[in-house]
């Protein structure tokens, strides 16, 4: 089973950046695609970023252009920059990672979350 562990959230003044890091661990064949969501108190959860295995981007209408998408070389991290954080960025943010896991062959399919990490920012 593929597992995911969040990092980087905290508390934030509007303006400011953060960094969030996303590590995948477990058996995992291959990745399809890595992302970030976020959910706000009394909201649906909604994309905030998106990189697929090809190296294809793309981000919610909010971000314009603030938050950028990145793997690491392992391929099995992935990172959001955030920068010029709003207050209504505040949210947990959560990542999500697709793909086929497994030692045996045909692999299976996967589609994991992690716990999510608290973002706020504030005035």
């Amino acid at each position: 089973q593929v597992q995911l562990v969040e990092s980087g959230g905290g508390l934030v003044q509007a303006g400011g950046s953060l960094t969030l890091v996303c590590a995948a661990s477990g058996s995992i064949y291959s990745i399809v695609a890595m992302g970030w969501y976020r959910q706000a108190p009394g909201k649906e959860r909604e994309l905030v970023a998106r990189i697929t295995s090809g190296g294809s981007t793309d981000y919610g209408d909010f971000v314009k252009g603030r938050f950028t998408i990145s793997r690491g070389d392992a391929q099995n991290t992935v990172y959001l920059q955030m920068n010029s954080l709003k207050t209504e960025d505040t949210a947990v943010y959560y990542c999500n990672f697709r793909g086929y896991e497994g030692r045996d062959f045909p692999p299976s399919v996967f589609d994991s979350w992690g716990q999510g990490t608290q973002v706020t920012v504030s005035t």
